[in-house]
């Protein structure tokens, strides 16, 4: 009976240190750390740059539409 709780208890141990080596940070999950911040650097300027893009689109289409009444009322 204590060998089988002594053979239970080593192969939990094995598992458990077998888990500690595979939760170490390694070269590629720090280069993946950095993609992901720069992916979501990316993603905020895009963010911005649409909003300036509609504001754009905003002021045109409001110009011409002034330019038009104005013609018209004219």
């Amino acid at each position: 009976m204590a060998s089988k709780l002594e053979r239970a208890l080593a192969q939990f141990r094995r598992q458990r240190e077998a888990q500690k080596e595979s939760a170490k940070p390694s070269s590629g999950d720090s280069f993946r750390a950095v993609v992901e911040e720069r992916l979501r650097h990316l993603e905020q300027q895009i963010g911005e740059l649409k909003g300036r893009v509609n504001g754009l689109i905003f002021l045109v289409a409001g110009t011409a539409l002034t330019q038009v009444i104005i013609k018209i009322l004219q």
